[in-house]
């Protein structure tokens, strides 16, 4: 079971700040686990609807989407960020 926490607007359109989850075995990289939360409901579908934009943290260090989630505790879901 790991812990999922949603960020800005993907937390609104999700409904949700975080939960607790059983990740599929075959899910095994952080693109693996944006493609499968996408198919939890239609909160989910609409906010990872462009999975390569949304960014990935792995026990708090952004991973990239090839990189793996086994033993992951907590698991961050950003959209993309943008700063100046």
């Amino acid at each position: 079971m790991a812990k999922i926490v949603y960020f800005a607007w993907v937390r609104e359109r999700i409904g949700k700040g975080e939960e607790e989850i059983d990740i599929p075995a075959d899910v095994k990289t952080a693109g693996d686990l944006v493609t499968w939360l996408a198919t939890l409901g239609e909160g989910y579908e609409e906010a990872l609807r462009f999975p390569k934009a949304i960014r990935v943290a792995v026990n708090q260090e952004h991973v990239e989407h090839h990189e793996s989630i086994a033993g992951a505790r907590e698991i961050g879901i950003f959209p993309p960020m943008t700063g100046g």
